[in-house]
């Protein structure tokens, strides 16, 4: 039986590169979406064995359903890949409880959400894998990125401990934090902002979600079972 996995925010960017290149590898993929229906539809046309399910990770009875979902479709889930997110670039004497909360819900509850209802499945097969999409900015901080930094570094934290915790049970739990990387999420920066950042890149480019992409099929591999609470951070020497 082939593998599935569950991608989160999966209609563009990172996402729409995770959910493409593990359907290239012949898992069943469960892309997850919230708004952008038309994008997971066209998404879904282009994966084989795929289906689209559309939830809030930050409402928990959503994230239940989803899960059952992929259950019912596929008969097990085998990885769980938590991409959704949000970005925001704002002085942190500007920023509103609203969008404080909202940040963490979607970025960081989001993810417990997930983590949580999948173990069901995961624990009572004694085999998983869980793949935490963070960003660098939760490594080292964002000016005028305060609230984005701090649920990312979240999930750095609860990757590390929710590791030790399930390592028992042969469940591997792992990050990536990308760097600057080649999406609508950059839409907020100038282009002269762009190339101020690209010049710190010792690369000298942006990544690609591809770059991303090909992380998450590495430590979803079995090959790499014995690698957890470790966080991977593809950024060109960005930050080292």
């Amino acid at each position: 039986m082939s593998k599935a996995v569950i991608v989160t925010g999966a209609s563009r960017g990172i996402g729409s590169a995770l959910a493409q290149e593990f359907g290239n590898a012949g898992y069943n993929v469960l892309i997850n979406y919230n708004s952008s229906e038309n994008e997971a539809s066209a998404l879904k046309s282009r994966i084989a064995n795929s289906e689209i399910f559309c939830a809030d990770v930050s409402c928990r009875n959503q994230v239940d359903d989803m899960i059952d979902f992929c259950m019912k479709k596929f008969g097990k889930i085998d990885v769980l890949i938590n991409n959704a997110g949000i970005s925001g670039f704002k002085l942190f004497n500007e920023i509103t409880c609203d969008e404080w909360d909202n940040m963490i819900n979607v970025n960081l509850k989001g993810a417990f959400n997930c983590c949580q209802s999948v173990l069901g499945c995961m624990l009572h097969n004694k085999s998983g894998k869980i793949i935490n999409i963070s960003s660098v900015w939760g490594l080292c901080g964002a000016s005028c990125e305060v609230h984005y930094s701090t649920a990312k570094a979240g999930i750095i934290g609860l990757t590390k401990a929710l590791a030790k915790e399930l390592a028992p049970s042969n469940i591997q739990v792992n990050c990536i934090a990308p760097g600057v990387i080649d999406t609508d999420m950059n839409k907020c920066l100038t282009q002269q902002e762009m190339q101020l950042l690209i010049n710190e890149i010792p690369a000298g480019r942006m990544g690609s979600p591809l770059d991303v992409a090909s992380c998450a099929l590495f430590l979803a591999d079995d090959k790499t079972n014995y690698i957890t609470g470790q966080v991977i951070s593809p950024n060109g020497g960005f930050v080292i």
